[in-house]
């Protein structure tokens, strides 16, 4: 199992229609076997506009296939159209 964690600032306004788009990519990866386990997401409590979706994937192989996929493609292309700067994504692993 691995995880990861994407970081958004999403520009000032459209905080709802992220909470819209998350909550639809939650449930694709949700009814297709994308290999992803879980998803949760968290808001700053410093800045409303910042949010961490931390992910939990079966490998990091699976991770990867997502990140290739078409749907993967077209939300982070819809993104750029309510996200600021570029987001940032790290993968982490478990230690035992």
């Amino acid at each position: 199992m691995i995880n990861v964690g994407f970081n958004y600032v999403v520009a000032e306004g459209k905080e709802s229609e992220f909470l819209k788009k998350f909550s639809e990519v939650l449930q694709l990866l949700k009814s297709t076997n994308s290999g992803m386990v879980d998803a949760k997401l968290y808001r700053s409590m410093d800045n409303p506009c910042e949010f961490l979706i931390f992910t939990e994937w079966e490998s990091l192989d699976a991770f990867r296939k997502f990140t290739l996929s078409r749907e993967y493609k077209e939300t982070v292309e819809y993104g750029k159209s309510i996200v600021e700067g570029r987001p940032r994504h790290i993968v982490l692993q478990r230690l035992e």
